[in-house]
């Protein structure tokens, strides 16, 4: 595994990202953010897996697979940039990479969490302010592909509101949106995050996409997978999805989970009950009684 050192003190220089050749192979990297639509586009992937194959190697965090721990070691580097964390991010993805088939088909590896951790998980309040340097350190371990990166971004209002019920469900947030809203009053816009990664991918190695560009709810990606190369009969001929991705709970069964939050729980526990309320969401909607009725 090729390593190269890097001095991780605040106030470091940031990673410039590795030249790339036109004859490389290309290596697409999704990295979300979290929020924008990233698990309708994987099961779209996943559930066209067959149809593209021919065309595009494509890796998503499935269970059992090593895109999962990638995601891990990309948060847990976010949260804190040390040495070690570094160097299990790396190694991470070498383990990613090195699953691929020894072809030339072009690559696309989707995993919202490569971004770090969202506002709201474990104290983080600004708009993933470690993204660019693992975005560099990413495209150093792939020198040997032409990288390309590509983020979705949402209206940052309706953003902001799902990224805190997703932190309620899946992190532990105990605060209430008002709170949350306040702890990230000071988050510049998307442009910022873009001129931060341009600084070290480049400007000519990131592509931007709205979700609410997005034409097809029922082909979530199809700007992703036009980047990649494919066009829009391969697009159009792909399986729909069948239903929708994991939607928000209603805010019942957001507040019940809140709450519950602030109490000392087995983690495996909570995740049994967090499974419970996701189920039965009606139990936690207040319904008032009508008039004449007891």
């Amino acid at each position: 595994r090729g390593f190269w050192p890097t001095s991780l003190a605040g106030g470091a220089r940031p990673m410039t990202a590795a030249p790339t050749k036109s004859d490389q192979r290309r290596l697409i990297l999704h990295l979300g953010v979290q929020k924008t639509g990233s698990t309708a586009i994987q099961r779209h992937l996943n559930r066209n897996a067959a149809a593209l194959a021919r065309r595009l190697i494509v890796r998503t965090p499935e269970e059992g697979s090593p895109m999962r721990p990638l995601g891990r070691a990309a948060i847990a580097y976010s949260l804190g940039p040390t040495e070690d964390r570094e160097i299990a991010l790396r190694i991470a993805f070498e383990d990613v990479l090195e699953t691929l088939p020894a072809n030339d088909l072009p690559v696309l590896l989707s995993h919202e969490n490569l971004a770090g951790a969202m506002p709201g998980n474990g104290g983080e309040t600004r708009l993933y302010p470690q993204l660019p340097r693992i975005a560099g350190l990413l495209s150093r371990c792939a020198a040997g592909f032409a990288v390309d990166f590509v983020i979705y971004t949402r209206s940052m209002t309706a953003w902001k509101a799902s990224v805190w019920a997703q932190a309620v469900r899946t992190d532990g947030y105990q605060h209430g949106f008002e709170d949350f809203l306040n702890r990230t009053d000071a988050m510049p816009g998307w442009g910022d995050l873009i001129r931060r990664m341009a600084d070290v991918l480049g400007p000519d190695r990131l592509c931007r996409f709205k979700l609410e560009d997005e034409p097809d709810p029922g082909r979530p990606g199809r700007l992703l997978l036009h980047h990649a190369g494919l066009d829009d009969a391969i697009i159009e001929a792909l399986a729909p999805l069948d239903g929708p991705a994991m939607q928000r709970l209603n805010a019942g069964s957001t507040e019940f989970l809140r709450r519950l939050n602030g109490l000392t729980l087995n983690p495996h526990a909570r995740g049994k009950v967090v499974d419970l309320v996701a189920r039965a969401q009606n139990l936690f909607i207040a319904e008032v009684p009508g008039k004449g009725t007891s």
